[in-house]
């Protein structure tokens, strides 16, 4: 039962409804599951090729446009709640607190403002670069000011930004754990992109709250031995391997020449995936979504088929993109669960997941907050 956008409460039958409570039938062979969480957005990104670098040069009601575009297909997915970590010049911070209005339903957002970055970094051209323990400090201090969500940190480079050197570190051990410290004491929670194995370990060393992609690469390839999964699961540091992409899109020429330059495979990483699970690693679900065809927006879906694939049991896949997503962010009360008192996030799916998790792909309904959503066919 729902009203004014929360459950009120859960029934075991229709016969214990009040008789003028409207009632959904969701049809034969369906289930009700809370609304899904995709832990690492762009919304301002496209999903075109490119979309990380052509982010820097587009202009700003193009970046409204894509914004508005990217939750509607978030929704098209049963994605009631995004946590977008890294958009350009506030956009989406600003978006999130109402400065810039969408129409109809919207998923909750949770928003990083610009990713802390080095000058030439990764991503700098989103407005997020900074040098020195000053640099740092002042966008801290910033980003606490506008009421981020969390902090991001490019701790190491990246795949997408050309330029930017996805097997080096970007930041010193001391300056890491100066943003760290500084976030923390401003009250923010922040997250390190980190794809080599020397970014992972000054992540954890500087006491990050999570990490993103945690590819753990070497010049051997990737590599996490059984101690350093257990230092990641016993400091409580929750991963976000970003992994998997939608069936059928080829990763492009020059991202996938990178990934066999650092040894980064489909298969290392879910053999990574399940080694950390059974670790004790706590991870969630998400896509990077919009930087490409592969990593559009709304396929989160697939992002969990493959946590499936990787060897992580239906019911934990779906944990890590509902209840536990929620916990991490600090969302654990009010969403991630169908109880009472909590948001009437909800989706309707065709299909049993916890028999055939592609049910997930088949998406019927969606309700945001109690608000129907029109999926776009």
């Amino acid at each position: 039962m729902v009203d004014d956008g929360r459950i009120i409460s859960v029934e075991s039958s229709a016969a214990e409804l009040p008789s003028d409570c409207p009632l959904v039938e969701p049809g034969p062979n369906a289930t009700l599951l809370p609304g899904l969480f995709d832990m690492h957005v762009h919304l301002c990104c496209d999903s075109g090729l490119g979309a990380v670098d052509r982010l820097g040069v587009t202009g700003p009601e193009e970046i409204h446009a894509s914004i508005e575009q990217a939750l509607t297909q978030q929704l098209d997915a049963g994605v009631t709640t995004v946590r977008d970590v890294g958009d350009r010049d506030w956009a989406v911070v600003e978006r999130r607190s109402g400065q810039s209005t969408g129409m109809g339903p919207s998923p909750t957002i949770l928003a990083s403002g610009p990713p802390i970055t080095v000058p030439q970094g990764h991503c700098s051209s989103w407005g997020g670069a900074v040098s020195g323990t000053v640099g740092l400090a002042q966008a801290i201090t910033e980003r606490a000011e506008r009421g981020v969500d969390l902090v991001k940190v490019m701790a190491s480079g990246g795949l997408t930004t050309e330029g930017a050197d996805p097997a080096q570190c970007q930041f010193s051990a001391d300056e890491l754990r100066f943003v760290v410290s500084a976030a923390h004491e401003a009250g923010l929670p922040i997250t390190a992109h980190a794809h080599p194995l020397a970014a992972v370990e000054q992540a954890i060393d500087a006491g990050v709250d999570g990490i993103e992609h945690c590819s753990c690469t070497t010049e051997n390839g990737m590599v996490a031995d059984d101690q350093l999964l257990m230092r990641i699961a016993s400091s409580g540091i929750t991963v976000c391997p970003t992994n998997g992409r939608v069936p059928d899109v080829d990763v492009p020429p020059n991202i996938a020449a990178q990934r066999k330059r650092l040894g980064i495979s489909d298969e290392a990483k879910r053999d990574w995936i399940r080694r950390a699970h059974d670790a004790g690693v706590k991870m969630v679900a998400g896509v990077d979504s919009g930087i490409g065809p592969g990593k559009r927006h709304g396929a989160l879906p697939h992002i969990i088929v493959d946590l499936v694939a990787a060897g992580i049991s239906p019911a934990d896949a779906l944990a890590a993109s509902t209840s536990e997503a929620a916990a991490v962010c600090g969302l654990g009360r009010t969403k991630g669960r169908i109880a009472a008192g909590f948001d009437a996030d909800l989706i309707v799916i065709e299909g049993d997941p916890l028999a055939d998790i592609t049910a997930l792909t088949r998406v019927r309904a969606v309700y945001a907050r109690g608000v129907e959503h029109r999926i776009s066919t």
